[in-house]
């Protein structure tokens, strides 16, 4: 285990203006005239409401996620009602870019939560479990698509398949912690399946991209250029793991005897933004960098000075003031574009029906992988239900792709794909405590 680092708890409140400022030249090409008033309404806006939607929610022992995204969507249909003095917000550059931001944290935090040595030894069930949750979904996602959205392009019904695949490992951890079953049977496959979901996640993300990229510039499929994408993306995590591991522990080395405040959490955030930045040069999407280096940074802990009772902090947790501030942005945006109009369209709410049910369906046939004598099979597909905010953050790439002018994921599928995240991290948690409750699950 890595050597504990001296640290002072300082929330980077001058680092967020910093960063603020910056953004804000950024956005205005560097002249500095941009208004920041309309900026500044916007994150009172969007910061109170996610908080009061999030608490709302918690109280109803739901996950506060679901909260943000309400507060979001109420924001983002005003119009409906006559209002429009909002419609504004979801087309300011600095509050996009902070969403960005807020998104590389989030992956950051999986990231320093997930253990590479658990992942290694959860053994055969996880794996198994892990990638039938990621094919099966993503075949079923692909078959409704076809289905429902029939004249758009072959990789467009992949990329919907794909919002499928990953499981938000939080909702279930929560749940299983509170019930004290974490360490069950159950528990070690369903989270241990979860991360490497993730992972190969990842992978199909860029996978699909990288092919969507290579359909919309003109040019044609072959099972090299699949080969290529599969590689960079296998690749670049394990140099990832091997090497920014080497890097991190002689850069924190350093910073640890350095004279100044914050210096560690500064290096951590710097390191989380290079490593996306070579994701993207690399082809990847940034949040697998992100990923990546919350990998290799999820065994640094961070010690504080010996006045403070020698209490040990771990990374993630100096990450929340941040994380905090940033991350509801993320999804109160995503949020705002869900448009309730497109379900008065025929079909839209059979489509984000059969998607759903896809996604649930999916996860109880990845349960199949659970192997050993007495593993509730049940439970571990109820506990994989959970999509959260990794299908958001597949959702929301998916708008920025396009394939002949052609967006991949329009108005219509973005906000079926958001009914899809909405009901199976609603259902989760209390089929989750049903189940390990009884004397079955038990």
């Amino acid at each position: 285990m890595s050597r504990p680092l001296a640290f002072r708890p300082v929330v980077p409140l001058a680092a967020i203006g910093a960063l603020l400022a910056h953004t804000a030249l950024a956005a205005g090409g560097g002249s500095g005239a941009i208004d920041m008033l309309p900026v500044l309404e916007a994150l009172a806006l969007i910061l109170v409401l996610a908080r009061l939607g999030g608490a709302l929610f918690e109280r109803f022992r739901l996950p506060a996620v679901l909260g943000e995204l309400a507060a979001g969507i109420v924001i983002g249909n005003l119009g409906l009602v006559g209002f429009h003095g909002f419609d504004a917000l979801r087309t300011l550059p600095v509050v996009e870019a902070m969403a960005q931001l807020g998104v590389l944290f989030l992956l950051f935090q999986v990231g320093l939560e997930s253990d590479v040595a658990k992942m290694a030894a959860v053994g055969m069930s996880a794996t198994l479990v892990a990638v039938l949750g990621v094919v099966v979904p993503m075949l079923l996602g692909l078959g409704v698509s076809q289905g429902f959205l029939g004249g758009h392009h072959v990789l467009s019904h992949w990329f919907v398949g794909a919002t499928l695949a990953a499981t938000s490992v939080g909702i279930t951890a929560r749940v299983l912690g509170d019930l004290g079953r974490s360490a069950s049977a159950e528990g070690r496959i369903i989270l241990g399946a979860a991360v490497i979901d993730d992972v190969l996640g990842l992978i199909v993300l860029a996978v699909v991209t990288g092919l969507i990229q290579a359909a919309d510039q003109g040019r044609t499929f072959d099972t090299a250029g699949l080969l290529i994408i599969v590689g960079k993306a296998v690749g670049f995590l394990v140099v990832a793991l091997v090497v920014g591991r080497w890097l991190s522990r002689v850069t924190f080395r350093i910073a640890a005897r350095l004279p100044g405040e914050g210096l560690l959490l500064s290096f951590a955030l710097a390191f989380c933004f290079f490593v996306s930045f070579l994701a993207g040069r690399a082809g990847l999407a940034p949040i697998v960098g992100a990923f990546a280096a919350g990998l290799v940074l999820e065994d640094v802990q961070v010690q504080a000075p010996r006045e403070q009772d020698g209490m040990k902090r771990e990374l993630h947790q100096l990450m929340q003031p941040l994380a905090g501030f940033l991350v509801p942005v993320f999804f109160v945006l995503m949020g705002m574009g869900v448009d309730l109009r497109v379900f008065g369209q025929t079909g839209v709410l059979g489509f984000a029906a059969a998607l759903t049910l896809a996604a649930i369906v999916g996860k109880q046939i990845c349960a199949l992988g659970a192997l050993g004598p007495g593993v509730d099979r049940l439970a571990v597909g109820l506990g994989m239900i959970p999509r959260g905010e990794v299908g958001l953050i597949f959702a929301s790439i998916g708008r920025t792709l396009t394939i002949g002018g052609e967006r991949v994921v329009d108005d219509m599928v973005y906000s079926a794909v958001v009914v899809m995240v909405a009901v199976t991290t609603l259902v989760t948690p209390p089929l989750l405590v049903w189940r390990m409750r009884s004397p079955r699950g038990g």
